[in-house]
């Protein structure tokens, strides 16, 4: 992506800058001038409002990426989901700070500000959303009654957080 590109879509990337139909409800990510869902597309030119989501939402499906595309071999492994936000949209992104085994259809997430990648040599450092586990799913271990929590073991050095 060029950098003058990345800039143009600084909102969305930053702030998740959305619109919605003010004819059908439907909410969009990235921004949509004409709502496709309503009959007559046309009848949306100019109804469509702008809408701030929250990031909150929930891991629709997922995948675990292990043969990463060029400069993401670092991070491997890593998932990649699809996240139903509360508005609706569902938008697409790395799931950080969270074991790939721990990850399931239905974990609440929340959106993250981090770092993407660099642009080369130049040092141009790009930065948009990735999801962590919501603070709600983060629960202590309880044992039942008359046991002990059982201390967690060592898995070995974890991976760089990105």
């Amino acid at each position: 992506m060029t950098i003058a590109r990345f800039w143009r879509e600084t909102p969305q990337r930053y702030n998740l800058g959305a619109s919605r139909c003010s004819s059908c409800g439907s909410a969009f990510f990235p921004p949509r001038v004409v709502c496709p869902v309503c009959p007559e597309h046309r009848r949306s030119l100019g109804k469509m409002e702008p809408l701030q989501l929250s990031g909150e939402g929930e891991v629709y499906s997922f995948t675990v990426v292990h043969d990463p595309a060029e400069g993401f071999e670092m991070q491997v492994p890593y998932v990649l989901a699809l996240v139903k936000t509360r508005e609706g949209p569902i938008l697409t992104g790395q799931v950080v700070d969270v074991s790939p085994g721990d990850v399931h259809v239905g974990l609440r997430v929340q959106a993250t500000f981090r770092k993407l990648r660099e642009e080369g040599k130049s040092g141009v450092i790009h930065y948009g959303y990735k999801f962590a586990v919501a603070r709600e799913e983060v629960r202590e271990p309880v044992a039942p009654e008359g046991e002990s929590v059982p201390e967690p073991r060592a898995e070995g050095p974890r991976p760089a957080r990105t």
